[in-house]
């Protein structure tokens, strides 16, 4: 088998992905962003594994061997499914391999943009802590995760683990379901007005979609307390930014910790990019799936998804 790797870096160099030699020939690339060069790198391939890179009629159809096409992801919202299902060519993901870390990073941001820990960081590394005549500085308020609201959207296997973390700081966990068609009962579940009005910490854990681009916009955010987070480590459209950077400008919220944005990387014409108080906003660069464990889990989950598929079973087809 031609096995393509179109963005060998979306994994990090330092994470090897020699296993995949065990499956066929592979032929791996930095990183491919046009059209065009998917088009070429695809002619001959009979697996491509991808990331960002748009995989559809435009870019495959003069690609008459692709068999399979593998993500070296969860989500596939570069991927025409229908149109991949037309030519019988399923469409794998890796799943659960970045739930730890998602979650993890999602307290990272939450606490680190509701302490003020860039600020105090800088207090004692600038000399004014040294300079001071009392032990300790709370100058700047910050209050505790127990006995909060922490709500949630997309309650999936991310969503459930930050409710356990949650839970165990003290909060209380409600959700909203966008579908409608989550079978969780173990949490509270609410519709996403009162969830907005009742989160003291609100993060989002959902799929891009219809449904929830934009899920977060002007009139959401003016629904949140003045005193509540917004953590966004799901996909960047479903937070409105020009939005979120008024709610913020404005105070009608207190502050928000992002992974994720509309178009990545930052651009300057993003309105958010302008501010610069980590105890208002703190951005990461989509790197909450990122650590070395779960990038290694996303390379074994790739190899799993194409072994599977060459003996005859494939799994996790999101296209079947």
């Amino acid at each position: 088998m031609k096995i393509v790797i179109l963005e060998r870096n979306s994994v990090g160099p330092d994470i090897s992905v020699e296993m995949l030699d065990e499956l066929g020939e592979v032929t791996a690339y930095r990183n491919t962003v046009s059209v065009s060069e998917v088009r070429e790198r695809t002619k001959d391939a009979e697996i491509v594994v991808a990331n960002k890179c748009p995989i559809n009629e435009e870019t495959l159809k003069d690609s008459p061997n692709v068999k399979l096409v593998c993500e070296f992801a969860t989500g596939y919202d570069n991927c025409d499914l229908e149109y991949l299902k037309k030519r019988g060519i399923p469409v794998c993901n890796v799943v659960g391999y970045s739930t730890e870390m998602v979650a993890q990073h999602t307290f990272t941001l939450a606490l680190a943009v509701s302490q003020n820990l860039s600020w105090y960081d800088d207090y004692v590394k600038s000399g004014k802590y040294s300079a001071q005549d009392r032990f300790s500085n709370f100058d700047i308020p910050f209050h505790e995760l127990a006995g909060k609201t922490w709500g949630i959207v997309g309650m999936g296997n991310i969503g459930r683990k930050v409710a356990q973390i949650a839970e165990a700081f003290g909060c209380k966990v409600i959700f909203t379901s966008v579908t409608g068609k989550s079978t969780v009962t173990e949490y509270e579940r609410v519709d996403k007005d009162e969830l907005l009005e009742r989160s003291d910490y609100l993060s989002l854990h959902c799929p891009l979609s219809d449904i929830t681009r934009n899920y977060i916009d002007k009139d959401a955010l003016k629904k949140m307390k003045s005193s509540a987070y917004l953590i966004n480590v799901a996909r960047g459209r479903v937070v409105n930014n020009t939005d979120l950077y008024e709610a913020l400008e404005n105070g009608e919220i207190a502050g928000a910790g992002l992974d994720v944005l509309e178009d990545e990387p930052l651009r300057v014409t993003n309105p958010l990019s302008r501010i610069t108080d980590s105890g208002k906003l703190i951005i990461t660069p989509h790197l909450a799936w990122g650590s070395v464990e779960a990038r290694e889990r996303c390379v074994k989950g790739v190899y799993d998804n194409i072994k599977a598929f060459l003996d005859g079973n494939p799994i996790h087809v999101v296209n079947g």
